[in-house]
């Protein structure tokens, strides 16, 4: 009798796609049902979170979580499939990115807030209203998919996919282009590892939103049940954690360039309050990478963004010649960042380059700036004067400057987040013969705290260094300063948020990645081609 009243609440079990049903059909209603904006604000959330594990527990801090991107997708998803409304898909997708890219980045507050001057109501408006404009990308991709989607389950995953991935090219490509927190980095580590250097981290987020989006479409079948779905989450789940190693491909076409190369990285941990202040920061700038950039041993030292805060002419009396002279010589080289240039040519953001034999010092400017911080948009000049940042307009660098050569290397400097923008990167890899061999990062992540900042934008380099099969060496002000393998592996770490010396050895590679010979080539046009024409076809099919 048991084993009878056992199998009649077996059967009764609500299926999965029921609920799912309950969820995306609410009620008809003129906003959203609780419900279904729970799940929109919890799927918001995971996203974000799913870059870089924002606490210390639950998971590893600052590690990357394959499954919760997935999931997150696969939420958002099956409430827009849901939709038999244009306009209710648009507010899902937008409050969905809204609350994706506030909680992705919401240390701007700190660098608004606490070293900007804004006025906390302000800062939290200004952050708010930041992600509700991007997240207008999310929206039109939900309206879309509901103009546009076929009526059969794999198709509508296919455009679903397709439209995502238009939604985050245009987060790359306008209005000076802020791509952070998208979803492909959530997969650095795991199963789209191998596929880093096909098809880059556009082509990881567009694949895991057709997994995530096939899965939400498939599992409406009415015989699909809860212990079906919760195994399939959980086979999502072991394969975000497989051992997966770097990618064939990027493996097969990439060789050592020259023997390792011995480097040292320079952490300063000048505190930003100070990090511009004459009589504290600048002062302990000056004469502790002064000390750093005297005593090296290794043939290459690296300091990070503005290590010297000052304008060569604005440096005490003999500090820019002993600088050069130190390594006119020997067998050592520097990079540091510093600003240069003058009132009458501009200024730039730049890392400077010093080795013996050379006539003037190398340098690399900086060429994808900070809005309101390295260059003010048309128009807002009123906002830049509401705070304090001590930054201005900047002189805009090329795409694809030349590297630094030292010892069989080429070094291709990148400024704070450049290394966000592969398809910048990867214009330096149209001749292979001059193509990079070890990509530099010099950063300053103390704008925004000891906060889950420094985390992300480590993904963010190692995906490069999946993407092109490159190593990328990074000095901070205040972290992450690490040595990254071509294979995306951090193999020297410094502990963040403190003053020292990372030193270590880093093998430079040759060779070219399917990804970085054409995204050299054609840049992101593959990647749009691909989503306007699912987009176009979807389109003709619906009128016939």
């Amino acid at each position: 009798m048991a084993r009878d009243s056992i199998h009649s609440m077996m059967s009764h079990l609500p299926t999965l796609p029921a609920l799912l049903e309950h969820a995306r059909n609410p009620p008809p209603s003129r906003g959203f049902s609780p419900f279904q904006l729970v799940i929109v604000l919890v799927a918001g959330c995971a996203h974000a979170a799913s870059m870089a594990w924002p606490f210390d527990f639950g998971f590893a801090q600052g590690q990357p979580i394959g499954w919760m991107q997935l999931l997150a997708l696969f939420l958002i998803a099956a409430q827009i499939d849901s939709c038999r409304s244009w306009k209710r898909a648009a507010w899902l997708g937008g409050v969905f990115g809204t609350t994706m890219l506030c909680a992705t980045f919401w240390w701007l507050f700190i660098s608004m807030h606490f070293y900007g001057g804004l006025a906390a109501p302000l800062t939290v408006l200004a952050v708010v209203l930041l992600a509700a404009f991007l997240s207008l990308y999310y929206a039109a991709a939900g309206a879309l998919f509901v103009r546009l989607a076929p009526a059969r389950k794999f198709p509508r995953a296919v455009v679903f996919a397709a439209l995502w991935l238009l939604a985050e090219l245009a987060r790359v490509e306008f209005f000076t282009g802020f791509p952070w927190g998208e979803g492909g980095y959530a997969h650095v580590d795991g199963w789209a590892r191998p596929l880093a250097a096909l098809v880059g981290v556009h082509g990881i987020t567009f694949l895991a939103a057709l997994a995530a989006a096939w899965l939400a479409m498939a599992l409406r079948a009415s015989r699909v049940r809860w212990v079906t779905a919760v195994a399939i989450v959980l086979a999502c789940a072991v394969l975000s954690y497989l051992p997966v190693q770097s990618a064939l491909p990027g493996g097969a076409a990439s060789t050592p360039a020259a023997e390792p190369l011995q480097v040292t990285l320079l952490q300063g941990n000048i505190p930003q309050n100070e990090k511009f202040q004459s009589g504290t920061g600048v002062a302990t700038a000056l004469r502790w990478y002064g000390q750093q950039l005297r005593d090296v041993k290794t043939p290459l030292v690296v300091a990070p963004e503005t290590a010297i805060p000052l304008l060569p002419m604005q440096l005490p009396e003999g500090y820019w010649q002993a600088l050069q002279s130190r390594f006119a010589t020997g067998q050592q080289a520097a990079l540091v960042g510093m600003p240069v240039g003058s009132s009458q040519a501009g200024y730039a953001n730049s890392v400077v380059g010093f080795k013996p034999g050379q006539p003037e010092p190398y340098r690399f400017d900086k060429h994808h700036l900070v809005p309101f911080g390295e260059f003010v948009p048309p128009g807002f000049r009123w906002f830049i004067d509401m705070m304090r940042i001590p930054l201005g307009d900047f002189n805009r660098g090329a795409v694809g400057q030349a590297s630094f050569e030292w010892k069989g290397q080429r070094l291709a400097p990148n400024i704070c987040y450049e290394d966000l923008f592969g398809e910048e990167l990867g214009a330096r890899f149209t001749d292979p013969a001059q193509a990079p061999t070890i990509f530099v990062n010099v950063s300053n992540i103390a704008w925004f705290g000891n906060t889950v900042a420094i985390d992300q934008h480590l993904q963010i380099s190692r995906m490069r260094a999946l993407e092109f099969s490159r190593p990328m060496i990074r000095a901070t002000n205040t972290g992450a300063t690490v040595i990254i393998d071509h294979a995306g592996k951090v193999t020297h770490s410094l502990e963040r948020h403190t003053r020292g010396a990372l030193v270590g050895e880093v093998e430079g590679r040759n060779g070219i990645t399917p990804y970085a010979e054409w995204v050299a080539r054609y840049g992101l046009w593959p990647l749009w081609g691909l989503g306007l024409g699912i987009a176009v076809l979807a389109l003709l099919f619906r009128r016939r």
